[in-house]
């Protein structure tokens, strides 16, 4: 039986993301390839610090039970077939097909293109450098798809007692799991792509695929729902107050305990909620099931062309231009899914998608 829970953990974040973007654009603290911010203090800002630490964590541990719910049914040829098309495609062909328009803006948005590419430089250099520039979201799938190949090894070796030890695993085992969660995130960042952190969303993704698979685990953690509710709210509000103004992107923010904390008690009330409450589907989920990767990878360039638009030709206050920027980042990012995914090359450079199978979770 499908776990209709984990598809609507991973559109919902999915679409927090595409509104994480939109009021990134105009934030006070990152400054490189945004707007910037309307005002000197932006309270509104607060709503990142709400989700940075844990969003991004939790796609990486629903994407390891997905691996797992996929190896039991697929061989790891097929599941290593199925991550190079739906991944390693779109974040190493689509990089050169698609992200050079995305660079493109990102330097317009930062007033770079002049300084960062020099007219006397070959046109091929000057694309290149646009291309790397404009990897932007894809970040994740390149992660992901490297996570991928490392669990296909680790599947040769690993013969499935780690992951039956893994079903006995308790609440507090589960809370005390920040321990490690928080160690890997000081190892494996790199310095200058910060988002590139293997340690942390690296531990995400193998605690998803060895202890969150187990239907058992997330039952358990469904009894106690309203204390890590409150808990993560508590934490939450702890780690903005204490961190507001700082950029949240970067060491030693992004990394502190008081972050690592509140994400990790983010994402096991998430789990406990949705398995609760949200464990249903319909027309709508189904909808947004089935087409949230797709709105992953483009909602971002709908969203900056028009903040771009906006930026240098409007001088609207913050809130018209939340709206429309809003609105270029759902309904742009749903529709250019919906164009790219009906043309058969370009689909599978940018998205992914080689043919139309049927819908099968992981």
């Amino acid at each position: 039986m499908r776990k209709h829970y984990l598809d609507n953990i991973r559109w919902f974040t999915v679409l927090l993301v595409g509104l994480y973007h939109v009021i990134y654009m105009y934030n006070g603290v990152a400054t490189f390839g945004v707007v910037g911010p309307f005002k000197e203090v932006q309270y509104q800002d607060a709503f990142l610090y709400l989700c940075y630490p844990w969003f991004m964590l939790l796609l990486f541990i629903v994407a390891g039970i997905s691996s797992r719910l996929y190896l039991e049914k697929h061989t790891i040829k097929e599941y290593i077939k199925s991550r190079t098309t739906k991944l390693l495609v779109p974040s190493t062909i689509g990089v050169f097909v698609y992200c050079w328009i995305q660079g493109y803006i990102n330097m317009n948005l930062s007033d770079a293109s002049e300084s960062m590419i020099p007219d006397n430089i070959p046109a091929a250099i000057k694309y290149l450098i646009m291309c790397l520039s404009g990897i932007g979201v894809l970040w994740f799938a390149q992660l992901l798809s490297l996570f991928s190949l490392g669990l296909a090894l680790i599947r040769l070796c690993e013969k499935g007692k780690l992951f039956e030890l893994t079903k006995k695993t308790n609440i507090i085992v589960l809370v005390l799991l920040v321990v490690p969660v928080f160690l890997s995130g000081l190892i494996l960042n790199t310095p200058m792509v910060l988002v590139y952190r293997f340690g942390y969303y690296g531990m995400g993704f193998l605690l998803g695929y060895f202890v969150f698979a187990h239907e058992e685990v997330i039952d358990r953690l469904v009894k106690y729902r309203y204390f890590l509710i409150a808990a993560a709210a508590v934490l939450g509000a702890v780690f903005t107050i204490l961190r507001f103004g700082q950029n949240y992107g970067e060491a030693p923010c992004y990394n502190c305990i008081e972050a690592v904390a509140f994400a990790w008690a983010m994402c096991l009330a998430i789990f406990a909620s949705f398995k609760k409450w949200f464990n249903t589907s319909n027309n709508t989920t189904k909808f947004l099931t089935k087409r949230s990767y797709g709105f992953y990878i483009l909602h971002y360039l709908a969203m900056s062309s028009v903040a771009l638009l906006l930026h240098k030709y409007t001088q609207m206050p913050a809130l018209p231009t939340y709206l429309i920027t809003g609105a270029a980042t759902f309904v742009g990012g749903f529709l250019l899914n919906e164009i790219i995914s009906r043309i058969p090359i370009l689909r599978w450079c940018v998205l992914g998608i080689k043919k139309e199978k049927k819908n099968v979770q992981g």
